[in-house]
């Protein structure tokens, strides 16, 4: 029961369980196997409904791991709370650590990825009703993975999902 004596959909309070997991919060998949190119990605949308105009959601890049590169029309507010890695937005890359935030602005590419011996752990803010993402062509994927240097975050052609 809420204060006013009405029935509770959902607890007020959900205890982290101190392993980036939250009570009576399911880790799902980050998208459908082979909608679009991913490695060792999850998700977990923390709140949404309720009358809020926005999802909070943890997504959790296993070591060597990355999200797919895609833009949309929404922007997304990022902070780090797990590990390190990199990410992507717009034409350039930068190094991520613990406690950094990341701001996405409308239809620009971005893309993150964990460090090769340790996951990447952030939390994205985004609109509640949003649009679908769009994936670049095999020719933009290629010149941003040019434009990012030396070690490039975008997968090359050919790299499975899991």
């Amino acid at each position: 029961m809420d204060d006013a004596g009405k029935p509770q959909d959902e607890p007020r309070v959900r205890r982290h369980r101190g392993d980036f997991r939250w009570d009576a919060v399911e880790v799902l998949r980050y998208k459908d196997e082979g909608s679009a190119p991913f490695r060792d990605v999850t998700r977990q949308v923390l709140f949404d409904g309720a009358g809020l105009p926005v999802q909070l959601r943890y997504f959790e890049v296993a070591p060597g791991g990355w999200t797919t590169l895609e833009r949309h029309e929404h922007v997304h507010a990022v902070m780090v709370i797990r590990g390190r890695g990199r990410c992507l937005v717009g034409e350039r890359a930068y190094d991520l650590a613990l406690n950094d935030l990341v701001s996405v602005p409308p239809m620009t590419w971005h893309q993150f990825q964990a460090a090769e011996d340790e996951p990447l752990g952030f939390l994205c803010v985004v609109t509640a009703e949003r649009d679908r993402p769009q994936l670049p062509s095999a020719e933009e994927a290629e010149a941003l993975a040019r434009q990012t240097g030396d070690r490039p975050l975008v997968p090359r052609s050919g790299t499975k999902s899991r």
